[in-house]
């Protein structure tokens, strides 16, 4: 997983200056990707998915863009307390020029000190934590340079205690 990560991050930077010029149906990305981690994963039955109607499409890498929807729901997943919700809400900005990805989870949130750092590669807020549920400390870097190469928007916001919600813009086609 940590090579394959490498090569995914290797080849994103690569092409940082190339941005993607085909349309790409996010919507449809996101509902595959919550229906094969809803067959494969444990708390699969945990998340709450929520699509606005007739989504356009966005301008973008499918591939980068699976990785992308997939890197932040399996977080959430991880991270969020077992039996409650994960949160996947796609909708349109309030202009309509981009499409939102918001990913919520209730679980013990992040320390506001950590938020700057989170995209920084292996970087771990709780590195004991962090290894008992796997990974290798390259998802949400990935997830910055993918949203970067697509000229959208990562924020990440987190109550410590609540839970962490992650949004992406991506611009429309």
């Amino acid at each position: 997983a940590l090579v394959r990560d490498l090569i995914s991050l290797s080849r994103i930077e690569a092409e940082k200056y190339d941005p993607p010029q085909t349309p790409v149906d996010f919507a449809l990305i996101v509902v595959e990707t919550v229906e094969q981690l809803r067959d494969g994963q444990e708390r699969g039955g945990n998340i709450a998915l929520d699509i606005t109607a007739d989504m356009p499409a966005v301008i973008g890498d499918a591939g980068q863009l699976r990785q992308l929807a997939s890197n932040i729901i399996t977080n959430a997943m991880k991270y969020g307390r077992d039996g409650t919700p994960v949160s996947v809400t796609l909708t349109p900005s309030r202009s309509g020029a981009m499409l939102n990805l918001t990913v919520t989870d209730q679980g013990d949130g992040i320390a506001p000190e950590h938020l700057p750092r989170l995209t920084e590669r292996f970087y771990r807020v709780d590195s004991g934590r962090s290894r008992s549920v796997g990974g290798t400390g390259l998802g949400l870097s990935l997830v910055k340079h993918i949203v970067d190469r697509h000229r959208g928007h990562l924020e990440i916001r987190s109550t410590v205690g609540t839970g962490t919600a992650v949004s992406v813009l991506l611009p429309v086609a």
